[in-house]
């Protein structure tokens, strides 16, 4: 694991330069760095030892020289392919799966990709051809941003790298911030930062002749098959999963686990080679907001040291402006705080850990996945008697039970659902900001996501939503940064492409049954852990923010950010201290809006105004 970093063009003062942009992603491989100059290509590199601590080290070249490499990531494959690369003629001069795949890009050319089996982000210079070959992951485990600035191509693991380039400006883009409001994190490809792009999850990109080309190479689309019985989806399920685990074990260093006492962390706790988990809660009146004692219990089931942490108020409070440095953009999530801490205690002890992130998305795991069952009880009305009920619905008191469900059925897939956040709507983001970009509504945002899933179920498109959006833009990138902001490489062993092809095919009513998320997989994991922890309900990090907006102390840091400069710069104060006051007096729960804005305060704060 590591940092890469890097630009294509001429330039004075290059390796200057790239120590800088070095220097800036230093917490992502602390152990080593390094540059390459060759023709137009600066390389830089800082490592993570975690695979051949002795070798490996980048930028790495071919025996020729004339092709180098920057690669971040695992590639849990590295062994058989480097079988086939050896018998086809190609010489190592190390053992790590990074020099694998600057042979395998020398035998298959851009197609490597097709060949590789884990999580990666890398850039290849092939000085021959004078062309820059990049390429991301399937599902977006690792980051890659790019950037065309003063004709230069500047690329790195993360944007503060970018920013180290001489001449990059720090605007914001109001674009992203309008749809921000809505997702609660950055989904357009340009970033908050205007010209500096990610590149999305499963594409490659190619920088030749002064000219950047994507393509995708992967999309995720279910194609669920008509199954019957259960018997043969759990079976190749349990095979591919613990198949799954056991190779993302490949590892030099001792390898631990988060554990939050829930089917997914539970289950990889008990498969993995280690004997080290980790968990954090708050300490807080409400045990809701604490799962250390549920993960204590199950630890000490499975034989696992287990390393625990309660997070006050006050010190989360002060690692916010922490957490979006490293985050680099806003994000609404506040369970990327929570993501902090534990990385922080696990990195005490290991490099490396695992984690549950991906099986909600692949196996059906969120609650709302079980609305259109509930929903279903009024499918049978014409959608145009529908709409009309769901206005009148409309009109009706907040507190009135029942209201919610009318004005939902109202609705089609398509219009009500935007992934598991769904914070302002388009016509409220519109009312709070104090200049609207006229940015696209979310529905015109998502329908290209929505035509490729046309025929699928609701559920198989809502997952779909999930997994090319949600998964990518909340919940990889708080994983990513918020462990690499201590050095702590984070594998997600059911973010892998084999299991992805057990999932893809399931049908919907392998996924949700009987009022109940990820049925099969629950019945699998079974085997494997106590069924209180198979069967336990999905919670994720549940963060006290909404008590903590009610006191005092939080209460006014944040009415102190909704009256500041930058505020009244980007929203109309009297609609965002409204939420505020409306969420102190109990009269309704604002916290996720409250928290929404404000972390892009702080982020703005960091970033733009450099505090």
């Amino acid at each position: 694991m590591c940092g890469i970093c890097g630009f294509i063009g001429k330039q004075e003062h290059r390796e200057e330069i790239i120590n800088h942009m070095l220097h800036a992603i230093r917490h992502r491989g602390p152990d080593g760095q390094a540059s390459r100059m060759k023709g137009d290509a600066a390389l830089g590199f800082c490592r993570l030892s975690i695979i051949d601590l002795e070798g490996g080290m980048q930028p790495m070249e071919n025996e020729a020289g004339d092709i180098g490499l920057v690669f971040n990531g695992e590639i849990y494959n590295y062994r058989a392919l480097r079988e086939e690369l050896v018998k086809s003629g190609h010489r190592f001069g190390s053992c790590s799966d990074s020099e694998t795949v600057l042979h395998a890009y020398e035998e298959y050319g851009t197609g490597v990709v097709d060949h590789l089996r884990g999580m990666f982000a890398f850039s290849i210079w092939d000085e021959k051809r004078k062309r820059l070959f990049a390429a991301r992951d399937f599902f977006g485990i690792k980051p890659f941003y790019y950037a065309m600035i003063n004709g230069c191509f500047v690329f790195a693991s993360e944007i503060k790298s970018i920013l180290e380039f001489p001449g990059c400006p720090r605007e914001v883009n109001r674009e992203a911030l309008e749809q921000y409001l809505s997702f609660q994190y950055s989904i357009l490809h340009e970033t908050f930062f205007k010209g500096i792009y990610r590149l999305p999850a499963g594409s490659r990109l190619i920088y030749e002749n002064g000219q950047i080309q994507i393509e995708k190479y992967f999309d995720p689309v279910l194609t669920p098959k008509k199954m019957r019985g259960d018997h043969k989806i759990m079976e190749r399920l349990e095979e591919v999963l613990k198949e799954s685990v056991s190779i993302h074990m490949v590892s030099d260093v001792e390898i631990g686990a988060f554990l939050s006492g829930g089917v997914d962390s539970s289950f990889v706790a008990e498969e993995f080679t280690g004997n080290k988990a980790f968990t954090v809660g708050f300490m807080d009146k409400n045990s809701h907001y604490n799962e250390i004692s549920v993960s204590k219990e199950l630890a000490e089931k499975l034989n696992l040291e287990h390393h625990t942490k309660n997070i006050a108020r006050e010190e989360f409070f002060e690692a916010v402006p922490k957490v979006m440095y490293y985050l680099d953009e806003p994000s609404g999530d506040a369970s990327a705080v929570a993501l902090y801490f534990v990385s922080q205690e696990a990195s005490k002890y290991v490099k490396v850990v695992t984690s549950g992130e991906g099986a909600d998305e692949l196996f059906g795991g969120y609650n709302i996945y079980l609305e259109p069952d509930a929903l279903k009880w009024m499918g049978w009305i014409p959608k145009s008697i529908r709409k009309k009920i769901g206005n009148l619905a409309g009109r009706l008191p907040e507190s009135l039970k029942g209201r919610n469900y009318l004005i939902r059925a109202s609705k089609d897939v398509e219009e009500r659902f935007i992934g598991n956040a769904n914070i302002f709507s388009n016509e409220e983001r519109r009312e709070i900001l104090r200049m609207p970009q006229g940015a696209l509504p979310t529905e015109e945002l998502l329908k290209p996501y929505y035509e490729k899933a046309a025929g699928l179920s609701d559920v198989d498109k809502m997952q779909y939503i999930d997994l090319t959006c949600w998964l990518e833009g909340d919940i990889l990138l708080n994983a990513d940064r918020m462990s690499m902001a201590h050095s702590l490489e984070l594998r997600v062993p059911y973010l892998d492409k084999e299991v992805f092809k057990a999932a893809q095919g399931m049908p919907a009513h392998a996924k949700t049954r009987k009022k109940q998320t990820k049925y099969l997989f629950r019945k699998v994991t079974e085997k494997y852990i106590p069924k209180e922890s198979a069967d336990r309900k999905k919670l994720g990090f549940p963060v006290p923010i909404r008590v903590w907006l009610q006191e005092e102390p939080c209460y006014l840091a944040v009415k102190e950010a909704f009256t500041g400069n930058t505020a009244k710069e980007y929203f109309r104060c009297s609609q965002i201290l409204k939420l505020l006051e409306e969420h102190k007096n109990g009269i309704r729960d604002n916290s996720r809006k409250i928290w929404t804005v404000y972390m892009f305060l702080v982020w703005h704060k960091v970033y733009i105004e450099g505090q």
